[in-house]
């Protein structure tokens, strides 16, 4: 209770809670009140996070301990308010006073990770798998010290998740890992080989969306899986291999019907496109990382060595950063199918 009236106390308060509390004023019997829980509790999770809703609890008596009955908990650190162990002990404290049965949302996140805190991290997680928690969102990282999180084995064999967002978080299975009911995965910057893809895939049967963001440590993306439709290669973030050119990425996904290559600055120079038969749209928009000169050689390539295997696709978007290198290979002579240039480029929409 202590750390939860320290927030309730702190000075910053956000628009939307001086909106309710003008709300609330105006109201002389404080009407917005008597609403059902229901209605009030789509009210609270719009607000920034969990330190906000908590302050609602000075508004009035009937605000008191609703924040405790949220399903959605937005936890955010804000290094500059609230040092990490400060930060820590208020996790444990408010989930000690949360009364949900069940969570739609948990989101956490810090740019101060300290890996002395994976144990605190992991049982929130649990706590929030014992909530059946369907949307589950990780951020942790050390900008610093460049520490990640640990997930433990509980995690990768929790079937109640069916939106994951992990950000500089790492896993080693020793099981197989069960997410019977993940629908979208979207990972970043972490080491990823063939065989945790596979482990992935095989242990996510439902899974539609696959995101992968500045992840590394492949050189296949094997999804054969018939679930998986959307497919997002944003970025490639092994910086080991940034000037190796005879590295290659190969992409085979015979069933998804939509792929994205992305990345302001990729770190490799080499995708081959393989068996990709049920494509139905594909966008590319990407530069390469490197000198102007050896960029823009490398970049043309990459693109005349997509396009037939692209040439099937309904729709083929360039995105903006792209679209200078079509352009190039235009006025080389290269013929293009019918791709779609962004808005304002010419022949663009």
């Amino acid at each position: 209770m202590e750390m939860v009236e320290k927030v309730q106390n702190q000075p910053r308060i956000p628009a939307e809670l001086i909106k309710l509390q003008e709300i609330v004023e105006k109201e002389e019997n404080d009407r917005i009140s008597v609403l059902p829980d229901c209605l009030l509790l789509e009210i609270l999770p719009r607000l920034y996070s969990i330190e906000d809703a908590i302050r609602t609890g000075t508004l009035s008596k009937r605000w008191k301990h609703l924040w405790t009955l949220l399903p959605t908990l937005i936890i955010k650190q804000n290094p500059e308010k609230h040092p990490l162990s400060d930060f820590v002990s208020f996790i444990d404290k408010t989930l000690a006073q949360c009364r949900q049965l069940k969570l739609k949302k948990f989101y956490l996140q810090t740019s101060e990770y300290d890996c002395r805190f994976e144990f605190q991290v992991n049982k929130w997680i649990h706590y929030a798998i014992k909530c059946n928690v369907e949307e589950l969102s990780i951020t942790l990282w050390d900008m610093d010290t460049g520490d990640v999180h640990q997930l433990d084995q509980h995690f990768l064999t929790s079937s109640c998740f069916t939106s994951l967002k992990l950000e500089f978080c790492t896993f080693t299975p020793t099981v197989a890992i069960s997410w019977r009911n993940l629908r979208s995965l979207f990972i970043n910057r972490m080491k990823l080989d063939e065989d945790l893809i596979e482990n992935i895939l095989s242990g996510s049967p439902q899974l539609e969306t696959l995101v992968l963001d500045s992840c590394y440590g492949f050189s296949l993306l094997n999804i054969t899986s018939k679930s998986v439709k959307n497919l997002v290669l944003a970025g490639y973030n092994d910086t080991d291999n940034e000037y190796d050119r005879d590295f290659i990425i190969k992409i085979n996904a015979p069933n998804i019907l939509s792929l994205t290559i992305e990345d302001y600055f990729l770190y490799i120079w080499n995708i081959l496109l393989l068996d990709l038969s049920s494509l139905v749209e594909a966008t590319i928009d990407f530069l390469i990382f490197g000198s102007m000169t050896t960029r823009k050689e490398a970049e043309e390539e990459m693109v005349k060595g997509f396009i037939p295997n692209l040439r099937h696709v309904k729709e083929l978007k360039i995105g903006s950063r792209c679209a200078g290198v079509v352009d190039r290979l235009k006025a080389k002579g290269f013929v293009f199918p019918y791709v779609k240039l962004p808005y304002g480029w010419p022949d663009g929409n």
